[in-house]
């Protein structure tokens, strides 16, 4: 028997509602201890008010909601089948010839599309927002500002010396090992903050131990004539760590512009390796989602009897806890080089697609 539409948007329905509920309830309950959190950590901060706090709490929300997302599918999946499976609907929808895979299509459907929201509109926007906040909270609670900046123009450092700070421009960057190398260099030098001293131009410069070493070098200062020198060696409190650390972290780059940046990276000569994992991990997203249904569905689908709220809820939570924590394992091990980055992002949508579809087929009977 085919499965009529009107029962389609019936379960449809009902699991959209126990998932925006619950993304709802995820979404409280972030803001709040998040909230709380930073209230803490600008308590030293008498600069910091009530306004700022709430406002970094907001700009960090959409992407802790993403990180929410596939729970929220997973138990928004097991409300919704626990109410229609306890209500005796799902029994006389089987019992009329309707499969288990027939009324789980709606619900797959609806949560790979959901996927592709997640992925296409609500990265985007958490990009935006994340990479403010972390603006914010470096400028108010840090106190300290951006390192660096990687563009069509260039590379651009911030660094800081025994006597004051500098801007570093370079138009060509290259990494062999941990040696840095910059093509067409001009140093901004300044004394104390903000206080201009000297101009500095090389065609070459490479970081070795605390200092830039640049070779054919001018050196501009104002009311002075310029004075050229073979060698010079400009101090650093830079380390390749430290560069590499500064890149703009995947998370607060939308998953449109991720591939042109990750270009950009590898044809400067870094390693683009946590920015292209990423990539992949959104690629598979709308797969987990469908993937979290199918377990739900494994948990939901039996008649309910004695005991039977428990061992859902413990299920679900268990579940989901051991996906997170193998998520997390196998990213790590994909950020390490130690697997492949493809098998790395694909992994826990792959596994628990397997699962579910295991567990289903054990219990389904027709």
């Amino acid at each position: 028997m085919r499965i009529s539409t009107t029962l389609s948007f019936y379960i449809g329905r009902y699991f959209l509602l126990s998932f925006f509920l619950l993304f709802g309830l995820f979404l409280f309950l972030i803001l709040l201890f998040d909230t709380i959190e930073l209230m803490r950590r600008a308590a030293s901060k008498p600069e910091v008010g009530f306004q700022h706090v709430l406002e970094m709490a907001l700009l960090k929300l959409p992407h802790m909601g993403q990180e929410t997302f596939p729970f929220a599918v997973l138990f928004g999946g097991m409300a919704a089948f626990w109410r229609l499976t306890r209500s005796y609907e799902l029994v006389v929808t089987r019992a009329a010839g309707v499969s288990a895979w027939q009324f789980l299509l709606p619900v797959v459907s609806l949560a790979f599309l959901l996927g592709i929201l997640q992925v296409t509109v609500v990265n985007p926007i958490a990009s935006a927002t994340l990479a403010k906040f972390e603006r914010m909270e470096a400028r108010l609670i840090e106190g300290h500002r951006e390192l660096l900046a990687l563009s069509g123009s260039g590379l651009w450092l911030r660094q800081a010396n025994r006597d004051g700070q500098s801007v570093v421009h370079s138009d060509h960057v290259s990494q062999r090992g941990n040696e840095v190398e910059l093509k067409n260099v001009a140093v901004f030098v300044y004394l104390g903050k903000d206080k201009f001293h000297s101009r500095i131009e090389s065609s070459q410069a490479r970081l070795e131990g605390g200092f830039w070493h640049m070779n054919e070098v001018w050196i501009y200062e104002p009311e002075t004539r310029p004075r050229f020198e073979s060698e010079y060696w400009l101090a650093t409190d830079l380390t390749l760590g430290k560069i590499q650390d500064s890149f703009a972290p995947p998370e607060t780059m939308s998953f449109w512009s991720l591939p042109n940046f990750v270009a950009t990276l590898e044809k400067a000569g870094f390693s683009a390796i946590r920015h292209r994992l990423y990539w992949h991990t959104l690629l598979a997203t709308p797969f987990l989602m469908c993937a979290m249904v199918l377990i739900a569905a494994t948990f939901t689908l039996r008649p309910s009897r004695r005991g039977a709220t428990t061992f859902v809820i413990s299920g679900g939570v268990l579940t989901g806890f051991l996906l997170y924590f193998f998520s997390d394992v196998v990213f790590a091990l994909g950020l390490s080089d130690s697997i492949p980055i493809t098998l790395a992002a694909w992994s826990p949508s792959g596994v628990a697609t397997f699962l579910g579809l295991a567990m289903l087929l054990h219990m389904e009977d027709g």
